[in-house]
């Protein structure tokens, strides 16, 4: 068996950021946790978004001054862990995911301020590609460009981005649920799947990526 050579085996790397999962005993086990994360990134001045539920300590680590991953974060990201496996917690990094809703549209500027107010998030410019995200980092909505056409049947379609490590795995429950493989061409950055009712959706990995 070949030795594990990956730096930051905790962290699942998706979009924008890095995210882990540590799985707690209990409540007070999770906040004491999540306390000793907030002295190191108060020592760091990189502060991170803490998720604390019973039995689990979520993490994000994105440097939001720059737009995406930086050596900040992975130094932060193996503190993190080093403090939990000092307290006996175990992390699930195939178990984080995120979840985008995808528009498709001719004209993004034409509706993106109906969906902003709806959401009541703010409208972002990547690269000419607007989107709308919740505290700078997670988009909640962005906009796929079409040609102008009627209107389909289907207008959303879910991008669920996963861990590269766990995508096989999400696509063979997809498959094995009924849901067929439309196209692999771009695997391994994304897989599009179809349910019975020929509904898309994407399985999505920063693999790939430039």
């Amino acid at each position: 068996m070949s030795e594990n050579t990956d730096p930051l085996p905790d962290w699942a790397p998706l979009i924008r950021g890095l995210h882990a999962r540590f799985r707690t005993r209990d409540f007070a086990a999770g906040l004491e946790l999540v306390t000793a994360f907030a002295a190191e990134a108060e020592a760091a001045d990189h502060h991170p978004d803490l998720t604390l539920r019973y039995g689990t300590v979520d993490v994000l680590l994105y440097s939001h001054d720059v737009g995406g991953v930086t050596d900040r974060d992975h130094r932060l990201a193996a503190r993190f862990s080093e403090i939990a496996r000092d307290r006996s917690i175990s992390a699930s990094p195939g178990e984080p995911s995120v979840l985008e809703l995808g528009l498709d549209t001719p004209d993004a500027a034409e509706i993106a301020p109906f969906w902003s107010a709806i959401l009541g998030a703010e409208i972002h410019d990547d690269q000419g590609d607007l989107e709308i995200r919740a505290h700078g980092a997670d988009a909640i909505l962005w906009f796929q460009h079409t040609e102008p056409h009627e209107t389909p049947r289907q207008r959303f379609h879910l991008d669920v981005w996963v861990d590269p490590r766990a995508a096989g795995d999400r696509i063979a429950a997809a498959l094995a649920a009924g849901g067929r493989l439309v196209s692999d061409e771009r695997a391994p950055s994304f897989w599009v799947l179809a349910d019975t009712q020929g509904n898309h959706a994407c399985i999505c990995t920063v693999a790939g990526r430039p």
